[in-house]
């Protein structure tokens, strides 16, 4: 159900470099490299792992930087997923709605459950 994992870095290169070993004899590979974004993923899985700076531009700490995000079926789902968010109790982090510069194209939307958790719905279509 988990499609992907972001975890905040502070050292980007530091970062790169302990989880290039130690993902090593897990069978995970290094397949995306940039300033902003490193990616790992294992062949065969559909999760991936990626390390980032946050992106509100603070100091990287246990939680800023973390997101859950889920597959959904189709953008009807996704729309579903934000207004019972949102009736839930929880906070919008970004409406539904198609992302830019991303190929394929990539629909989402963006919430913080009431405890501040933030998560995402998602389909690439």
């Amino acid at each position: 159900m988990i499609a992907y994992t972001t975890l905040g870095v502070n050292d980007m290169a530091r970062a790169t470099a302990f989880y290039d070993a130690v993902f090593a004899p897990l069978g995970a590979v290094r397949d995306t490299t940039s300033e902003t974004w490193t990616g790992y993923v294992r062949a065969g899985d559909r999760g991936r792992f990626f390390l980032t700076r946050p992106f509100d531009g603070q100091p990287a700490t246990a939680g800023n930087g973390v997101m859950l995000s889920f597959l959904a079926v189709d953008r009807a789902a996704i729309d579903a997923f934000h207004a019972a968010a949102l009736a839930a109790g929880g906070s919008d982090e970004g409406p539904p709605g198609v992302r830019e510069g991303m190929n394929p194209v990539f629909y989402a939307a963006y919430v913080r459950d009431p405890d501040g958790n933030k998560l995402c719905a998602f389909v690439r279509k």
